[in-house]
């Protein structure tokens, strides 16, 4: 699938069939997704079939602010004296496991990581940020360099200056 297919969720995108094994992220792609975009709550992006308007995967981008003192220290040193810093939180990301897994999942990640560094260029954002919902989440985040929050670990984060590494 190309970057193109990446695409703002509307009203014609048929999610009907997507099913990625999880109930909460189901029913949001099919009945919140769409009001959450029209009252500029999230951002959800989608991944379509190049051929039809038949979702296979899809994100949730937002803006939100994480307390310094979060920040491992080493890191939290380098930056300004905030009480909090401007990110941009992954909500969700899934996809349709009625298919093949073709690499989506990391194809999604790496399509919201470009989108937020796109995003950070233009209003400021330090880092994207995930809440992993279980250990198998964790790692899938973990093995493309995300780090742990020192208070929250199933909150993760990837500082943009490097994901502006991945996208020279």
């Amino acid at each position: 699938m190309a970057p193109e297919y990446v695409v703002p969720l509307q009203k014609e995108h048929d999610r009907s069939a997507f099913d990625c094994k999880n109930d909460g992220l189901n029913r949001y792609l099919k009945q919140q997704a769409r009001q959450d975009a029209e009252k500029y709550v999230a951002a959800p992006f989608v991944l379509v079939e190049p051929d039809a308007p038949v979702v296979r995967g899809y994100y949730t981008l937002s803006s939100s602010l994480i307390p310094l003192d979060e920040l491992p220290a080493e890191l939290a040193r380098k930056l300004p004296r905030y009480n909090s810093l401007p990110v941009t939180l992954l909500g969700r990301l899934a996809r349709d496991k009625t298919i093949p897994d073709k690499g989506l999942g990391e194809f999604l990640l790496l399509d919201a990581l470009h989108r937020g560094l796109q995003h950070a260029q233009q209003i400021a954002s330090m880092a994207v940020v995930v809440d992993a919902k279980d250990d198998e989440a964790e790692h899938f985040y973990k093995h493309f360099n995300f780090l742990s929050f020192q208070r929250t670990p199933l909150r993760l984060f990837l500082p943009m200056t490097q994901i502006e590494k991945l996208f020279p």
